[in-house]
């Protein structure tokens, strides 16, 4: 079996967010799955499987299966792309557990069609607050996150949140936004997830899926320039087109090997 890592969100190595690719004839059982994640010890791995005209796909974090996940994504699409199993000229369909999600190439970019991920106001448990060492503008929770603004990109960029406190949160991550100081960039966010084992992941697609209504509803706007704010960095394209979100970003390849085991 190949073996890939791919940092995602970047135009260069060691930045944005590194992801391992699996490309398998079979699954598995999820055992062996979770244990190659464990092992490569990314913030995810992705399990693609050719079945037809489209390509299963599947995520793990070091420590549990994920029903959604961007920067994965990007990089599985970057594989069959740079590997030559999908032509650049062709859309990847992938099959996944958040349903069909589709990849395209244009412009040196890969483009992501995800689904919207509407944020709904919320009160933020006294845990949270204490954990995140924050006083929020706003608190919404997603499908499965938090979603908290904060007064401005330094109080984002400054957090360093009570990690041990953040894992036992109900929800499995928590995001961290507000207006950028750039002009570059619309917004910047962070996003925290220890509950899984990712104590901060460096660039999170998925998590744009609920920035970009919320912005949208902020700043008026349907496309932005977005930048998470992690130690490595990364920028996304981010367009919302009714139910739908398009995360457009460059991906870069690492290294590939071939899995023995």
């Amino acid at each position: 079996m190949k073996l890939y890592q791919v940092d995602s969100f970047t135009d260069t190595a060691f930045r944005g967010n590194p992801a391992a690719v699996c490309i398998v004839d079979e699954f598995k059982d999820e055992p062996w799955l979770q244990a190659v994640a464990a092992e490569m010890n990314l913030s995810e791995t992705a399990f693609v499987r050719r079945d037809g005209d489209e390509f299963q796909l599947r995520w793990f974090t070091p420590c549990e299966e994920v029903t959604l996940c961007g920067h994965a994504t990007l990089a599985a699409a970057f594989v069959l792309f740079h590997s030559g199993i999908v032509s650049t000229d062709q859309d990847i369909s992938f099959q996944t557990l958040s349903g069909p999600l589709k990849a395209r190439w244009g412009q040196g970019m890969i483009t992501l069609d995800f689904p919207v991920d509407r944020p709904q106001p919320a009160q933020a448990p006294p845990v949270l607050l204490e954990a995140l060492g924050a006083e929020p503008l706003f608190v919404g929770t997603t499908r499965v996150e938090y979603l908290m603004e904060l007064e401005s990109e330094t109080a984002v960029r400054q957090l360093e949140p009570k990690m041990d406190e953040l894992a036992v949160i109900s929800r499995r991550g928590i995001i961290a936004t507000a207006r950028s100081d750039d002009p570059d960039y619309d917004f910047v966010s962070r996003f925290f997830a220890p509950a899984i084992g990712i104590p901060e992941d460096p660039v999170t697609g998925s998590a744009h899926c609920a920035l970009a209504p919320y912005w949208q509803s902020k700043l008026n706007k349907a496309t932005f320039k977005a930048y998470q704010a992690s130690q490595r960095g990364g920028s996304l394209n981010v367009e919302l087109v009714g139910e739908r979100v398009y995360l457009s970003g460059h991906a870069v390849l690492v290294f590939s090997a071939q899995l023995h085991v």
